[in-house]
């Protein structure tokens, strides 16, 4: 009797241990569990930061880039469509200077303004009224000085002022680039494309003058424009002259004045518009 009275105290106590492990247990699972939830959550928070990071880092690259599409050590091509330019075949608006000089096989038709002076055939018309309005408003004392130049004759001229400037003692050098601000070389003149004009005494008092002022007023309506204003001298690459003028017809002449563009700026907003 006493033997199974202890036997029963004894598989109390080992069911209270087994409850009470159970138990422990059980909140031991509880913890891990919580433990590897927190550690995923976790994970996945940086996983997620981190992936945000480089793609915002990316993005940032993209647009860091510079103007002709490459980034330093991170070389990314950015595709931009380019305007196409439009052609201009307007024989009025032939561009020639310095960056522009005619082709070798340019030729011209020419017709006479007197005895010793020619300017291009289409053009001539609307010259010859601009000349007889002037005397008609009372401007006598105007005159052509110069109008096209065969590209020989262009040549002289450009020879002869670097000679002129070598005689007062400067370097070759120096020669040209004094000649450069008011005679281009030889194929690089619009007098020898045969539309452009010289009045008078060619020279800037030309500007003081009655006809110059008529000129100002109302050359556009024959198709002329003065080629060379001085404010535009740093785009057109030539000093003020007050006294060249050049045809590129009544549209073009009306047009760049309401533009304030001299014929430079005129063509590339034709090209791009």
């Amino acid at each position: 009797m006493e033997t199974k009275k202890k036997d029963n105290v004894k598989n109390k106590k080992k069911k209270h241990i087994d409850k009470k492990y159970k138990k422990q247990s059980k909140n031991i699972l509880e913890i891990i569990l919580i433990l590897i939830l927190s550690i995923s959550i976790i994970l996945v928070a940086l996983i997620f930061f981190i992936n945000r990071g480089d793609k915002e880092k990316e993005e940032a690259e993209e647009i860091e880039v510079s103007s002709n599409g490459l980034k330093e050590n991170n070389v990314i091509e950015v595709v931009i469509p380019k305007k196409e330019r439009k052609e201009i075949n307007d024989w009025k608006l032939v561009l020639v200077n310095r960056d522009n000089p005619l082709p070798e096989d340019f030729t011209i038709e020419l017709a006479n303004i007197d005895r010793t002076k020619q300017f291009d055939k289409r053009a001539i018309g609307e010259l010859k009224e601009m000349m007889q309005a002037m005397k008609n408003s009372g401007i006598n004392n105007i005159w052509i000085q110069s109008a096209y130049r065969s590209i020989e004759y262009q040549k002289t001229l450009y020879d002869n002022k670097i000679n002129e400037y070598l005689n007062y003692g400067v370097t070759r050098e120096v020669a040209e680039s004094l000649t450069l601000e008011y005679i281009n070389k030889p194929g690089e003149s619009e007098h020898n494309l045969g539309l452009a004009i010289d009045f008078n005494n060619v020279d800037n008092d030309f500007k003081n003058t009655k006809a110059f002022n008529w000129l100002s007023s109302n050359a556009k309506d024959y198709g002329f424009v003065m080629r060379y204003p001085e404010e535009k001298a740093g785009i057109t690459g030539i000093e003020y002259e007050p006294w060249h003028w050049r045809y590129v017809g009544k549209e073009h002449a009306y047009k760049m004045e309401e533009l304030d563009m001299c014929l430079e700026e005129y063509i590339e907003y034709l090209e791009t518009n």
